[in-house]
């Protein structure tokens, strides 16, 4: 029973090496990255993150003190989603500068759920902007 652990140790650290050689392979001859969409055919990932932002933005609460004050400014927030469509582990990655503005953008994306699913960790950057008239 030892030995075939011990061989079975052998092949995975065998194959995690290889893996490693593979990896560094593609760096040094600055192959083009490639991308693996692992959601639903008949909608494109870039479809999709647009769709996402989108409903953030639509789901978006401007403060009001913010907007009479006329203030503006990007969150931009990172996270994942899960296969039902709900944010999870939603963190504010770069603030907008004002404090309201960041949680207004924070609360944005819990309420836009569900959203399309899309594998890996999104950073989504949301906009408060203000019409002006003239």
């Amino acid at each position: 029973m030892t030995r075939a652990l011990a061989f079975a140790l052998v092949l995975l650290l065998a194959a995690a090496t290889g893996a490693a050689d593979d990896a560094s392979d593609v760096v040094a001859t600055n192959a083009p990255p490639r991308f693996v969409d692992a959601g639903p055919q008949r909608v494109h990932a870039r479809e999709r993150l647009t769709e996402i932002q989108r409903r953030i933005q639509a789901a978006l609460r401007y403060p009001p003190l913010a907007r009479e004050r006329e203030l503006e400014g990007t969150a931009v927030l990172r996270f994942d989603i899960d296969a039902e469509g709900t944010p999870r582990d939603v963190v504010l990655h770069a603030s907008s500068g004002l404090a309201s503005l960041d949680r207004a953008a924070t609360a944005a994306v819990g309420a836009a759920a569900p959203l399309p699913w899309v594998y890996g960790r999104l950073e989504v950057p949301v906009l408060f902007l203000l019409e002006r008239r003239r």
